[in-house]
């Protein structure tokens, strides 16, 4: 029978919020363009049931205002099944939506600033691509990384090189927070995504746009459960 392993990331801090990293194990990121053939909320209702651990709404085109009612109306579904749902990049959005988080990139703002705003039982997490920028993080701050990409990927046109899953095993090895591994990932990488030390690995196209997300994200769960 699969047991979940251990968790042995250290805590950050000694009232740290209770962040269980076993959330991101199937961490879904939204596409506007491959979930239009159903719809977002669809996409995400039907990813949830399948196994989905955490859904990431990003769309960098819509406006604050329909990112906010849409997350509003994701919020129930995912609430049902224990799912926390974060926002990409904008952290007010995320606070007018009182959804559980923010994700950051680089240059989407300052984490700290990000924790005042937000609260301290918010789930934040920060993407990184390179080893230098692991110096810079501000983990009291933090919940988790998210890293990649793996793979080159074209629901990102601007990602950074890729790192392979030799790159990805040292940054997670370097990481003081738990991670998740994004870029390209499909059901045929959850093997070696585990074997990295990633604690989870974050899909785009593997469930956005697939005729039936419910049992892409079954078989994606299946695989990383190995």
């Amino acid at each position: 029978m699969y047991q979940e392993p251990l968790v042995t990331h250290s805590p950050r801090r000694l009232d740290a919020r209770p962040f269980d990293p076993r959330s991101l194990r199937l961490y879904l990121v939204t596409d506007p363009g491959l979930c239009a053939s159903m719809g977002i909320e669809a996409t995400v209702e039907a990813a949830v049931r399948g196994g989905v651990s955490l859904v990431q709404l990003r769309d960098k085109t819509a406006s604050d205002d329909e990112l906010v009612q849409l997350a509003r109306r994701l919020k129930p579904a995912l609430a049902e099944h224990g799912v926390p749902l974060v926002i990409n990049d904008r952290v007010q959005v995320a606070l007018k939506a009182q959804v559980d988080g923010v994700h950051l990139g680089q240059d989407d703002g300052d984490v700290g600033e990000a924790r005042r705003l937000l609260g301290e039982t918010a789930i934040i997490g920060l993407s990184v691509q390179h080893p230098d920028q692991l110096s810079r993080l501000d983990v009291q701050a933090l919940d988790y990384l998210g890293l990649g990409p793996v793979f080159a990927t074209p629901t990102k046109s601007d990602h950074a090189t890729p790192l392979g899953f030799d790159g990805l095993a040292s940054l997670v090895a370097a990481s003081p927070l738990p991670s998740v591994a994004i870029g390209g990932l499909k059901r045929e990488h959850a093997s070696a995504v585990r074997q990295s030390g990633a604690d989870g690995m974050a899909v785009v196209s593997a469930i956005c746009g697939q005729a039936d997300p419910a049992c892409a994200a079954r078989d994606l769960l299946t695989a990383w459960k190995g």
